[in-house]
Order: C-alpha cells, then structure tokens, then sequence
C-alpha cells in the first residue's frame, strides 16, 4: 500500500505541475482532451495498460512509445513535452494517477466538482441525468460524471467525490451482513 500511495503523491505533484504550467500556456482544455484519451486508450487497451505498469519495458522504450503515440493522436505540444519527461523521469506508471489529479484540478478551476459513479450495469441516459441531479442538489455544484461498470459490486450503486465515498452497493451491504454474522 505504500507504494500506491507513493504513486498517488507523486501523480499529484506532476498533476499539479503540468496544470500549472496548461494554465500558463493557457492550453488547459486542450491537455485536459489529450489526457482524456490517454485515458480512454488506458481503458480499451490492455497493452497500452502493461506498457505504462511494466518494469520489463525501459523509461526510454516507455518514452519512445509515448512519443509516438502523442505524435499520431496530434496531441497539444505542451502534453507531448510533459509525457517525454514523465517517461524520461521514469514516472510513466504514474500517467494513470496524474490524469486523475489533473481532471479533478481542471474541473476545480471551472467550478465543477468531479464524481467517479461506479455501478454493476450501464447507467441509462435518465439514471446518468437522475445522478447528476442528486449530486447537483448534494454537492451545490455542477458534477462532472465519469462513470464504470463494475460487475463485482452486484447491484446498487457507488459514488466518489474527492475524498468522500458512498457505498449503496449490493457488494457493501452483503458484505456488512456476513460481518455482522460472524460476530454473532
């Protein structure tokens, strides 16, 4: 657990740095679009995923690999430059969390509030609408709503906001239960 959050620490420096400088460039929405597919690829490619975790692959491999990637998606210049010197710096298998750190820093400067909602089956477009509502109406801003399937939680539903978590999933309550059980 340490090195996760390691991990989670330095993705939030290099998240901030690469705001910091987004905003200064004044090219914020556009590495904000570029760290989305990254995000996107991470979720839809296995290989992409082993090439950014693995030890087995050298930072300058990693770099290379990015590089060319960054120069086939024509992604904005400043997220080109910051991803040879995360790579460069041996930092590649931290890109996961800085895109996190770097949304949720985004959303923040647009006066939105970032939620992850996690649920065992799609949401419909009226669920989507219904959450964002509720979150609306809880939170006192705009969400900004990624969601993911999974399959694990049963049913139910779960919701991350920041550091704050709620857990109405079939999973969480099962769970309880079997807990309450055994002290019995």
């Amino acid at each position: 657990m340490a090195d996760d959050s390691k991990t989670s620490n330095v993705g939030d420096r290099y998240a901030q740095a690469l705001f910091d400088l987004a905003t200064e460039e004044k090219t914020v929405a556009a590495v904000a679009a570029d760290l989305q597919s990254l995000k996107k690829m991470s979720a839809e490619s296995q290989d992409f995923r082993v090439l950014l975790a693995s030890p087995a692959f050298s930072a300058e491999d990693k770099g290379k690999a990015l590089a060319a990637l960054a120069a086939k998606a024509k992604f904005h210049a400043t997220t080109q430059k910051f991803l040879g010197l995360i790579a460069a710096n041996g930092r590649v298998s931290a890109l996961p969390a800085v895109i996190v750190g770097f949304e949720a820093l985004a959303a923040k400067a647009r006066g939105a509030v970032a939620a992850q909602v996690v649920t065992a089956l799609p949401l419909t477009a009226a669920q989507t609408k219904g959450v964002a509502q509720a979150l609306r109406t809880a939170l006192g801003a705009d969400p900004e709503i990624t969601t993911r399937v999974d399959p694990s939680l049963l049913g139910g539903i779960k919701v991350q906001v920041g550091s704050r978590l709620f857990d109405a999933s079939l999973r969480s309550k099962l769970d309880s239960l079997k807990f309450a059980l055994k002290r019995a």
